[in-house]
């Protein structure tokens, strides 16, 4: 078993995977003011909770959208797991064929993912060229061309990222949880904040898709994952797959041709 970390702005997700298998997965708040110790007492006592031990692991493997933290969880793996760590950065061997301006640019998550849907969803994807769709403190678009090299992309605010701002920028909107009100018009200001904030990501998703389309003159294969895809893209009118674990199977899939 590998011990996966996804380090983003606000999560870090972590599983015990292997390419074919995801033995569990935890989400847990991402705080760069914690030590490498406490994050080790993490790591021990969700592996403790799952029943896993040192033993069951093989190594450890990192992607991180967060700098600061990239050597504390490293050093909190190979505290806790005395084995190999790989952290997902230059020199670490992906198989992708990265053809933007600067290449070393490419944040981890969006190599990672890019990874996964080359290697997992070619055959689903019939010789399509694929957009990849990451929603969560930022929504990231990756596109990769009929044989999976990565062409590029777009970024923009989150829809929590979104709400945050509008509640903090605000004096009359409160703080919420975001769901999808019964429907688009609604009636009082909280289900108004929230047909916002989901419709209208469904529609600025929809939005890409079709441009994307158009600019590329071809069909793309559609795959989103990240916390919030399952609460925005159901909303969408395009075909979407979603893998709440997509970056997750794409380091299983790193680790591998690293080790």
């Amino acid at each position: 078993m590998i011990f996966g970390i996804d380090t983003g702005n606000t999560n870090i997700v972590l599983g015990g995977l292997d390419r074919d298998r995801i033995y569990f997965t935890e989400r847990m708040s991402t705080d760069i003011s914690r030590t490498e110790l406490e994050y080790a007492i993490v790591f021990k006592n969700l592996l403790d909770l799952h029943g896993i031990s040192k033993d069951d692991i093989e190594g450890c493997v990192i992607s991180s959208v967060v700098p600061p933290l990239n050597e504390v969880l490293a050093s909190a793996c190979d505290r806790i797991i005395g084995k190999k760590t790989i952290l997902i950065g230059p020199g670490v061997k992906t198989g992708l064929n990265i053809l933007i301006d600067d290449p070393a640019t490419l944040g981890a998550d969006m190599v990672v993912g890019a990874v996964a849907a080359k290697a997992l969803y070619q055959e689903q994807a019939a010789g399509r060229p694929m957009m990849i769709i990451d929603m969560g403190t930022a929504t990231t678009v990756s596109v990769l061309d009929e044989k999976g090299g990565y062409l590029g992309g777009l970024l923009a605010p989150g829809p929590r990222t979104q709400l945050m701002s509008l509640a903090n920028g605000t004096a009359m909107l409160p703080a919420i949880s975001l769901a999808a009100p019964s429907r688009i018009v609604s009636s009082n200001t909280i289900d108004c904040m929230r047909s916002g904030i989901v419709f209208g990501n469904a529609a600025m998703i929809d939005g890409v898709i079709d441009r994307v389309n158009e600019e590329r003159k071809c069909e793309h294969f559609v795959l989103a994952t990240g916390g919030l895809s399952s609460v925005i893209m159901p909303h969408c009118k395009h075909d979407i797959t979603i893998d709440q674990d997509l970056l997750l199977k794409g380091l299983a899939i790193i680790y591998k041709k690293n080790s």
